[in-house]
């Protein structure tokens, strides 16, 4: 199996910060819609994809949304003020380029300052290039909110991109959707929304789904680079199950089963003991009267960032692994 170079890079492209999601969900559910049984949109924006079986109610879920800035004001001269939407670095954001929903494109600068180290995000503005608050109101309302603007690529090894932080889950979730034609177990893709902001999409939709088994799909960071924090997990070593983050421990009977079945099909894989972040599984495991949740984690370098990085054979190898996973029997 090769990537889908085309098909991740249609997914990283679309607009979709936190709280407006419509665009990708309709990107989505039109990329889907062949390969399931039963579609459906919640209250608050979730996709939720069936595929029916007679096994277990299983939830994979993979957040659609995006982090981005949000303005919060104009200025007499049309410089736009911005909060942030979800984790927001100050030193990343200056100086890089943004585009808003309706295409306008703006650079982000910061008041002079002595001590770069003092950066912070109410210090800093976007420029769109025009003369006046009249000229910025024309094309920008406060509340619009922007993402960054940066271009796709990939080697041979590895892809680099904006927005792996969380397309290339919802690549897994699709790929793999593809893959189970009869599924043993009762399925429900769930791409979700508003995680960058607290996980809330998947709080809903697991309410509604009600799962017996919850999956989720997500980046995690590495540990490969020069003098980073030490950190068991890295590039082209394979799908990273995980075993905790700052959301969830994961259950430990699943987590074994997802490495028995990598072990058993030939997955490389590696465990994740994350001390930060969290994901969709941290809301799932808790709904109603708790359930047993796994999460399994794409390597990738420069999370939250204009320009991540991720490696195609970790890509493949956490398709492949949910593919097996969700064609298993589980019983925990």
């Amino acid at each position: 199996m090769k990537l889908n170079s085309q098909l991740l890079k249609e997914l990283v492209g679309i607009y979709g910060p936190s709280g407006n999601e419509d665009k990708i969900r309709g990107y989505i559910e039109e990329q889907i819609k062949d390969y399931v049984d039963e579609i459906t949109v919640d209250s608050l924006g979730n996709l939720i994809a069936r595929k029916k079986g007679n096994g277990k109610r299983i939830m994979i879920s993979a957040h659609m949304d995006q982090i981005g800035l949000m303005v919060t004001a104009i200025d007499d001269n049309g410089f736009l003020r911005f909060t942030n939407i979800g984790g927001i670095s100050p030193f990343v954001t200056l100086s890089q380029q943004v585009i808003f929903e309706n295409g306008v494109r703006g650079v982000i600068s910061s008041e002079p300052t002595s001590d770069i180290s003092k950066l912070k995000l109410s210090n800093m503005f976007i420029d769109i290039g025009v003369n006046n608050k009249e000229e910025a109101e024309k094309l920008i309302n406060i509340g619009d909110v922007c993402i960054y603007n940066s271009e796709y690529g990939e080697s041979n090894n590895v892809v680099f991109t904006r927005y792996l932080d969380d397309r290339v889950g919802c690549y897994v979730a699709i790929e793999a959707m593809k893959q189970i034609k009869e599924p043993k177990n009762d399925l429900y893709f769930v791409f979700s929304v508003q995680e960058e902001v607290g996980l809330r999409g998947a709080k809903t939709s697991a309410y509604t789904v009600n799962p017996e088994i919850g999956i989720a799909l997500d980046v995690t960071g590495s540990g490969d680079t020069p003098n980073a924090k030490t950190f068991a997990v890295a590039l082209h070593k394979g799908a990273a199950i995980k075993v905790k983050d700052s959301s969830i421990l994961t259950h430990p009977k699943l987590r074994q089963h997802m490495v028995e079945i990598a072990k058993a099909n030939k997955i490389s894989y590696q465990m994740e003991v994350l001390e930060y972040g969290g994901t969709d599984a941290g809301a799932i495991h808790l709904t109603k009267e708790g359930v047993p949740t796994g999460a399994i984690s794409i390597p990738t370098r420069y999370i939250h960032s204009t320009i991540e990085m991720a490696s195609k054979n970790d890509i493949m190898d956490s398709v492949n692994l949910l593919v097996k996973l969700l064609e298993s029997e589980i019983i925990l």
